[in-house]
């Protein structure tokens, strides 16, 4: 069991335990959240740097930190959209249910690559405990969006939210895996090239919305505030880029792992977003929740 591994998986969890709530608290546009995150992690990534006299990547292994910060910029671009879906009554999905969607295609994505393509949980018997906590985590996951009243407005958003984030998957998907192919370097020597790589998206994005639509989001107040959100994402975009590392935990263990933040994300989105749940919601999202939290921790066992 790599200790240092899962260190840096924890910060992952606790940083993604916060970050979808708070961008759903503060608000704004999805291009003030966006911006917001991607500034506010290369705030933290520059000053980490400065701090430790880590020296910038070059050459292919700074292109595929850069385009993975980007991708992810992409995604959770997307992802943010679809927080503020709303139904035909003007209810917004929010977080806590838009992240266990999100979580789900994540996980799917990542384990197959890094099982198929990178080798993790190289024996058979890996494999198949894997696979079947991978499972166990997904119909957790579909159990913490469970409503007991079902109207025909929520059933289409809910279709709908799944579309904005099957194709937001495809800009996590390169975020997790284009690391893996840089050679001769770590996490924290590529997290200073993958902050620049989502802050250049997040920049561009802003100037688009200005000249696009005339609205200036670098004079309103809510986009600064998402940085804060932002300094939480870096924790978590920090410890997931180290722990999914082949020398720490691998990107399958890595990121199933990283992604026991749906707990926190899910109770806090609640919580802080005051959404009413009856017993019988509560009960079923905490069976899943303790589902996900089992199956995420066999994992830490499998044998690479």
């Amino acid at each position: 069991m790599n200790m240092l591994g899962l260190f840096f998986s924890l910060l992952a969890i606790i940083g993604w335990s916060a970050y979808p709530t708070l961008v759903s608290y503060f608000g704004g546009k999805p291009v003030q959240g966006i911006f917001g995150a991607t500034w506010g992690t290369l705030i933290v990534a520059i000053v980490l740097s400065l701090v430790t006299g880590m020296p910038m990547l070059h050459g292919s292994n700074f292109w595929l930190a850069f385009l993975s910060g980007a991708a992810w910029a992409f995604g959770n671009v997307l992802t943010i959209m679809a927080f503020g879906m709303k139904d035909q009554e003007g209810n917004a999905l929010g977080s806590a249910k838009a992240m266990p969607i999100s979580t789900a295609f994540q996980i799917t994505a990542n384990v197959v690559w890094g099982v198929l393509m990178l080798g993790n949980w190289g024996p058979v018997s890996s494999k198949t405990y894997g696979f079947i906590a991978v499972v166990i985590i997904l119909i957790g996951a579909y159990l913490t969006t469970y409503q007991e009243k079902k109207s025909a407005g929520n059933k289409e958003l809910l279709t709908k939210a799944v579309g904005v984030l099957l194709i937001a998957q495809v800009g996590y998907s390169l975020y997790g895996i284009l690391p893996q192919y840089t050679k001769g370097t770590d996490g924290m020597h590529m997290f200073l090239a993958q902050a620049m790589g989502m802050a250049a998206f997040g920049l561009v994005l802003g100037i688009y919305e200005v000249s696009k639509n005339n609205n200036n989001i670098f004079t309103q107040s809510v986009t600064y505030k998402q940085i804060f959100s932002g300094f939480f994402f870096a924790m978590a975009a920090l410890g997931y880029l180290v722990s999914a590392q082949p020398a720490m935990l691998g990107l399958a263990t890595g990121f199933v792992l990283s992604q026991v933040s749906i707990v926190g994300a899910t109770i806090s989105g609640i919580i802080v977003m005051r959404t009413k749940k009856t017993g019988k919601e509560w009960l079923v999202i905490a069976i899943g929740l303790v589902m996900i939290v089992i199956a995420a921790a066999v994992t830490v066992f499998l044998k690479n």
